[in-house]
């Protein structure tokens, strides 16, 4: 029984370490569009500021 029980620990603990990876990547993939989308959101509204700037002088 207790040779039962050690298999079936080892085979939660080795998905529970492939699962935790694959949160890594989602996570990875989540921040880098995240980066990507505030970075164009920045430069549309610095253009915009830019050009209220440049209609008030």
């Amino acid at each position: 029984m207790t040779k039962r029980f050690q298999k079936v620990l080892r085979r939660f603990s080795k998905r529970s370490g492939q699962s935790l990876v694959e949160y890594a990547l989602i996570l990875a993939l989540i921040s880098v569009v995240a980066i990507l989308v505030l970075r164009g959101i920045g430069s549309s509204v610095n253009n915009k500021l830019t050009n209220v700037n440049a209609n008030l002088n």
